[in-house]
């Protein structure tokens, strides 16, 4: 195994201690550290590894959420809402992917940035089933008290993150270069399964979804800035640059409310413009060397 790929296991391993030293607020966080992680990862594999500029990201989001929001309301448990939302996804962008994986660059981004729109308006319309404008109440899946709910949704979470990168580690170890359209479809449906997992944990944990809310672009976006600043193509750099992205967002918005998007973003385009290649550009081996010759 790659030293990359073993360090993103321990980061993911001491991250799993965060409920012995933390409280339901410290939990909140790790539980959307642990999201953005998985959307990061799971963009990756088609915008970092196979070189696509998707975003369907939100479109499979939203998808997940509304697919879990429903079965839970018609009676059936989290996990069989969330593996149902998850294999419907996987299959749904595998189908998608054998047309949509044809096209290329700007081409490719215009049509995957379309899904999202379309799968929005179906649900805006599908009043009866998912409540149409008015949002979707979900009933409640885990524990009573405040704490017993926020530590059920970050280990909820973190498995699914733990999963995806196990994913990702094994799709670039075994599809990188290979071609097929049967194998670009296959992992794009990977890249949408997860996402579409996160979603469905997503709308149990705030139980309210409203097509505003899970289909939102920024789920497309957000994604694409978290690898950059981590670095392409790597996935300890995905899931570094989400977890920095999310201390951003967190430390600017309670310092910055009314201005907080416009001064995240000036962080964000300088950290891009200081390390273009991502955190992983970082070489902590050569900080090493010279401080042994100091």
């Amino acid at each position: 195994m790659k030293r990359a790929n073993l360090a993103l296991l321990i980061v993911l391993a001491c991250l799993a201690a965060l409920p012995l030293v933390g409280g339901a607020y410290a939990l909140r966080l790790g539980t959307m550290a642990c999201m953005y992680a998985i959307l990061a990862l799971s963009w990756n594999v088609v915008g970092g590894l196979a070189g696509y500029p998707s975003f369907a990201t939100a479109a499979f989001f939203g998808f997940g959420a509304y697919a879990t929001g429903v079965l839970l309301n018609a009676g059936l448990p989290l996990t069989m809402s969330i593996l149902a939302a998850l294999v419907g996804s996987f299959v749904l962008a595998g189908l998608l992917g054998t047309v949509l994986l044809r096209l290329r660059g700007h081409y490719f981004a215009i049509a995957s940035l379309s899904l999202v729109g379309v799968l929005r308006e179906l649900v805006n319309n599908a009043t009866d089933l998912t409540g149409g404008g008015m949002g979707l109440n979900i009933p409640l899946a885990s524990g009573s008290s405040i704490l017993a709910d926020a530590t059920f949704f970050f280990y909820a979470m973190w498995g699914l993150l733990l999963a995806t990168a196990l994913m990702v580690i094994i799709v670039s170890a075994n599809m990188i270069g290979l071609n097929a359209t049967l194998y670009k479809s296959i992992a794009f449906g990977l890249s949408a399964c997860f996402v579409a997992a996160a979603g469905g944990l997503y709308a149990a944990w705030v139980h309210y979804i409203d097509p505003s809310d899970v289909f939102d672009i920024l789920y497309s976006v957000k994604p694409i800035v978290m690898t950059l600043m981590g670095g392409l193509g790597s996935p300890l750099g995905a899931v570094c640059g989400a977890f920095l992205y999310l201390v951003l967002e967190e430390v600017v918005w309670r310092n910055y409310i009314q201005v907080h998007s416009g001064v995240l973003g000036v962080l964000i385009v300088a950290l891009l413009l200081l390390l273009p290649h991502g955190l992983i550009s970082l070489r902590f081996r050569k900080l090493w060397r010279k401080a042994k010759h100091v």
